[in-house]
């Protein structure tokens, strides 16, 4: 049995006692934070399709959305500045309320196949400046919102984590490791005598039909 509390009397205790553990990062490391979005940043962005967004609230709370669109959905407005259209979701808004709360956010962009990861940190308001937001429309549905960030870090992150996780590893079976989204949701909200797995399923993929843009 795990025994946590020798786990958490192992805590690190301060920034000096956790460098005797990690050591100092090399020169390079330190300098690749560019803290702009020069060409090689605004071109993984224009080939991006998916980006991990990290707020927090004003308590301290934290939240990491995702958000994917065709390649090239977040806007590059400047070498200081971008855009990412807000489209239909679930109406919790935590990313957007936190944004308002805390302007800090941190984002990871992914392109499929490609072990580098662009990492971006700044600061974000939500915006509904018509052009920008005619200029992000899609299937002839344009965001009612979009979250602008000024940028303040922009760097490079190395392939170590997707080698270790083989992430871009094609496996029919791993794809079938966990069940589907209703059956999940089902045994996580507790709803085995309301309705099947199948009727949540159908009732998720019809939302997501009818809401996408």
């Amino acid at each position: 049995m795990t025994d946590l509390t020798a786990i958490r009397d192992s805590r690190i205790g301060g920034l000096e006692e956790l460098r005797e553990v990690t050591g100092q990062p090399a020169e390079m490391v330190i300098r690749k934070d560019i803290g702009r979005l020069e060409e090689v940043s605004a071109n993984f962005i224009a080939n991006s399709p998916f980006v991990l967004v990290a707020t927090s609230a004003a308590s301290g709370r934290c939240d990491v959305s995702p958000r994917g669109d065709p390649a090239g959905f977040v806007r590059v407005l400047d070498e200081h500045t971008l855009a990412i259209p807000e489209r239909p979701g679930n109406r919790r808004a935590d990313t957007l309320i936190n944004i308002i709360e805390n302007p800090h956010i941190g984002l990871i962009f992914l392109i499929p196949g490609v072990e580098d990861t662009l990492r971006v940190n700044g600061r974000a308001s939500v915006v509904r400046e018509p052009a920008l937001l005619e200029s992000m429309a899609h299937q002839g549905k344009a965001p009612s919102l979009a979250i602008l960030v000024d940028v303040e870090e922009c760097f490079l992150h190395c392939a170590k984590a997707f080698r270790r996780s083989g992430l871009w590893d094609v496996d029919p079976l791993r794809e079938r490791a966990v069940p589907t989204s209703g059956a999940m949701f089902r045994e996580m909200m507790g709803l085995q005598a309301v309705c099947t797995a199948e009727q949540v399923d159908a009732d998720l993929e019809k939302s997501i039909q009818t809401t996408l843009y």
